[in-house]
């Protein structure tokens, strides 16, 4: 039997407060666990374990691998990303949604500590369009700009281009 699991790290107290630092983060087990270079995940999530760290903070850490397709389909994914797809049209390919993952579980968990609003830390603005619609109010988005490398930039471009996320993605910089 499996079973899900959702976690929130928290550093200070942050109940009914507003403004509270918040990194909603997806789990991503290529590259937390095995150290895959193809995304830029793990770097993201320990930016953000170091801002909240030092100023306070939630991380709320959700179970929605592969953009909520599930770590199978991600690799039968990552298999089409290696015949020249990205990661969009991979999905599609698959027949399984760009983006499947859902916030409510992070609105129910920030309302259990009565937040008021939040500084959300990410490049996602579906992220925060979500949020406001559970009723979280997003003050202000703090993005995670991680810099490119060589097995990530195309994967970035295509986030930036066909995802809409709120970065700035500079090919040179992997060959300076």
């Amino acid at each position: 039997m499996t079973s899900t699991y959702e976690l929130a790290l928290v550093k200070g107290n942050p109940t009914n407060k507003t403004n509270v630092i918040v990194r909603v983060h997806s789990e991503c087990i290529t590259s937390e666990v095995f150290g895959s270079l193809r995304c830029d995940c793990d770097e993201q999530l320990h930016t953000a374990m170091s801002i909240i760290g030092k100023q306070g903070g939630l991380i709320i850490y959700l179970r929605q691998e592969g953009r909520g397709i599930g770590l199978i389909d991600k690799l039968h994914a990552y298999n089409l990303q290696d015949e020249g797809h990205d990661t969009v049209t991979a999905n599609e390919k698959l027949d399984r949604p760009i983006d499947a993952r859902d916030y409510a579980i992070a609105a129910h968990i920030l309302k259990s500590f009565n937040i008021k609003s939040i500084k959300l830390l990410t490049n996602n603005p579906q992220k925060t369009s979500q949020l406001e619609q559970y009723g979280i109010a997003v003050t202000e988005e703090i993005p995670l700009q991680i810099m490119p490398n060589i097995h990530n930039i195309n994967y970035l471009n295509t986030k930036r281009d066909k995802l809409g996320h709120t970065f700035d993605v500079d090919e040179k910089l992997i060959f300076l």
